[in-house]
């Protein structure tokens, strides 16, 4: 065991939060994580170094036993995307956190919030994380706020929403915050800065704005990361006439960020957001080399991203009134209100290159059925507030716990044999989909799919009916079509009759 002093982290399935585990480690610090839903953390290469508690941060009883011999708390816990009321959740969550740290004595609590500011009237979100650095600093234990403006890092939603506006759109329309000065910082350096903050003395409680050593307009931002990725000059022309929530409408519709999630950016990005001071050099002193230019992190990112070694991401987080319920495996439930559509096939390839095949669905590769279907359906999904399909998938070959697929959260991974997703479109029910492989009595493997929807009420039941008649188009074809490239891979390919059992 590490002689450091023993660190929580909260939110260690999110994007910064899976990301500053490692880094504590390997500054030497005993780390223990907390989740709610700790299955998530199973693919991580750092779970077997770290202790992992299961709770949820609204119960305190919950974070009574997380908290305990604890001396640095990190609370990376923010509402974004999370719909209405997420202001008061934060408070009261915040709030909660606050009580527990100091009757468990916690040493420090460190969060990460965003640059804001003086005198001006906010926006929900970026008043709401304001508000929870207050009440942490108020809390009776020492804190360590760190305020950041736009993060630059392979998967932040940030650097997700400007990447795809700059590579989609060689010419756009844009709404005047465009001009607006920001000061980004590279998610290396905030890393950096938050490790750094578990060693300040105790006399230490206030806030610190960090930021990178550039300021730009977000219009700069967008030209220079054209420049870094190989692209043309973009054309841009401000509006005044878009506002707040039609620019997040617009960039959902354009990127991967659904409006739920691009509408506290966009509100954050329409105040000047640059740092005032510079004072968390005292503490966490800058690098030889300096802090990390706006260039430099683009290259990074964008050397991530093709190198397939995105670790965490925006999607990492659930999707606000997406079901979180594992499917019930209570015999009770069998032939009960679940509704079913199962189908199995024989393959004539082996069960490996069959595997290959369905943990490799999705994002680029597509759903193998009905093209049009899905997209149509995609789109629908985000106008409602889902993601659609334009999530993706982190890693284009392998699948683990709570990866986020198109509209689908993994649920379930047992590598060569089973595949289940759970559904985070915008239904009238619960769904997902199990696509498992097993050995055939002969030679080859036998591929089972199952649908699997429980509705809610009158509506769900209707919705069932409504979309039943599409099955053989969409699950069907889905089958045939995912065994054709099984089949195709090991060069076998045989007839539908063949097939049909």
């Amino acid at each position: 065991m590490s002689s450091m002093p023993l660190v929580l982290v909260t939110g260690a399935t999110g994007y910064i939060g899976g990301r500053l585990v490692p880094e504590l480690l390997t500054a030497g610090y005993a780390v223990r994580v907390m989740a709610r839903h700790p299955e998530r953390l199973n693919a991580r290469d750092w779970v077997d170094d770290v202790e992992v508690v299961t709770a949820d941060a609204t119960s305190r009883a919950d974070l009574r036993l997380a908290l305990e011999g604890v001396e640095v708390a990190y609370y990376l816990i923010h509402a974004l995307g999370t719909g209405s009321g997420f202001a008061d959740r934060d408070r009261r969550t915040a709030r909660g956190f606050a009580v527990m740290a100091r009757e468990a004595g916690v040493r420090r609590v460190i969060y990460l919030g965003g640059i804001h500011p003086q005198g001006e009237r906010l926006s929900p979100h970026l008043e709401s994380r304001r508000e929870v650095g207050e009440i942490l600093l108020d809390s009776g234990v020492p804190t360590t706020v760190l305020r950041a403006a736009v993060i630059l890092g392979s998967g932040s939603a940030s650097f997700e929403m400007m990447r795809y506006l700059t590579e989609r759109l060689p010419a756009m329309v844009a709404p005047r915050w465009i001009n607006n000065h920001i000061q980004p910082i590279a998610v290396r350096d905030v890393l950096r800065y938050l490790v750094g903050a578990a060693s300040m003395p105790p006399t230490v409680n206030r806030g610190f704005d960090i930021g990178g050593p550039e300021v730009l307009t977000y219009r700069a931002m967008m030209q220079r990361y054209a420049a870094v990725a190989g692209l043309r000059p973009r054309i841009i022309r401000a509006v005044p006439v878009l506002t707040p929530r039609l620019a997040s409408l617009w960039v959902g519709l354009v990127t991967p960020v659904p409006p739920a999630i691009a509408r506290p950016l966009v509100g954050s990005l329409v105040h000047e957001v640059v740092a005032k001071e510079h004072d968390i050099e005292e503490y966490v002193p800058d690098p030889p080399e300096g802090l990390i230019g706006f260039d430099r992190a683009i290259e990074l990112a964008l050397a991530k991203i093709r190198n397939v070694d995105v670790r965490t991401n925006w999607a990492s987080a659930s999707t606000h009134g997406a079901p979180s319920e594992p499917l019930p495996e209570d015999p009770d439930w069998a032939g009960g209100s679940l509704q079913v559509d199962d189908r199995s096939c024989e393959v004539n390839c082996t069960p490996e290159a069959l595997w290959s095949v369905i943990e490799g669905i999705g994002g680029a590769h597509g759903w193998y059925s009905w093209r049009l279907g899905w997209v149509a359906r995609g789109l629908m999904d985000r106008l409602f507030g889902g993601p659609g399909l334009r999530r993706g998938r982190r890693d284009p070959h392998r699948l683990t716990p709570g990866d986020a697929l198109d509209w689908w959260r993994v649920e379930a991974v047992v590598p060569g044999r089973l595949l289940r997703l759970r559904a985070e479109m915008r239904l009238p029910g619960l769904a997902w989909l199990e696509l498992s492989v097993e050995d055939a009595a002969g030679e080859g493997a036998t591929f089972r799919q199952r649908a699997i929807f429980y509705p809610r009420g009158l509506f769900g039941q209707a919705y069932w009916w409504a979309i039943l008649p599409f099955h053989g188009i969409v699950f069907g074809g889905m089958q045939r079509n995912i065994a054709r490239a099984a089949e195709r891979a090991t060069g076998h390919v045989v007839s539908a009759e063949q097939r049909r059992r």
